[in-house]
């Protein structure tokens, strides 16, 4: 049984490309984000929940309506609510059976809300990615073209990063002043040392 590991951090920390270090390894990553996107538009329990929820104008021609959930959701924090608790549990169950599916040491389950959704509870440990507030801001903006307002409005949604650093068992700094690739070699030769260890 491959070892679980969660892997996490706020907005514009740069989880995602550590991701792609670690699939350039040969580590399964399972994007949590992604999947519940894909999910939204092909989970047919799930759609049928968000169309009760949001109405029927949610889906044009089948597919939903990102930017009208978006202005829905991301002004009001239970609706917010709300759509996670539908998506969650569908994407929990899709992660489960892609998880049987892998045969690597160790495979990583991409989340931002890693710990807001309980999801670091099914992992074995949790790795956070840590950037300097000013940094994700910036990185945002252009990734996004999005006004700092903007930016800073998601960050109060999430949870706050020194918090969410303190709950990690492991943590990569993503700074663009400390190297990022040997961190994670390196993180990766742990990894498989515990997962060898959990074997026996």
């Amino acid at each position: 049984m491959a070892l679980r590991i969660g892997l996490t951090g706020g907005i514009g920390s740069g989880k995602s490309m550590v991701s792609r270090i670690f699939e350039l390894m040969g580590v399964p990553v399972y994007d949590a984000d992604d999947a519940a996107k894909r999910l939204m538009n092909r989970d047919e329990e799930l759609k049928k929940a968000i169309k009760e929820n949001f109405g029927e104008e949610i889906y044009k021609e089948g597919r939903l309506d990102r930017k009208l959930l978006a202005s829905i959701v991301f002004n009001d924090p239970r609706k917010l609510e709300l759509l996670n608790s539908l998506v969650h549990p569908a994407t929990i169950r899709d992660a489960e059976s892609w998880v049987e599916k892998q045969s690597a040491p160790y495979i990583i389950k991409e989340a931002a809300i890693m710990f807001e959704s309980g999801v670091n509870k099914m992992m074995d440990y949790v790795v956070g990615v840590s950037a300097p507030e000013e940094l994700r801001i910036e990185r945002v903006m252009k990734r996004d073209g999005v006004s700092r307002k903007e930016v800073l409005r998601r960050m109060q949604r999430q949870m706050d990063e020194d918090k969410k650093m303190n709950l990690c068992d492991f943590f990569l700094v993503n700074d663009e002043k400390q190297l990022l690739i040997p961190q994670v070699l390196e993180l990766h030769q742990k990894l498989l040392k515990l997962s060898a260890f959990s074997e026996t």
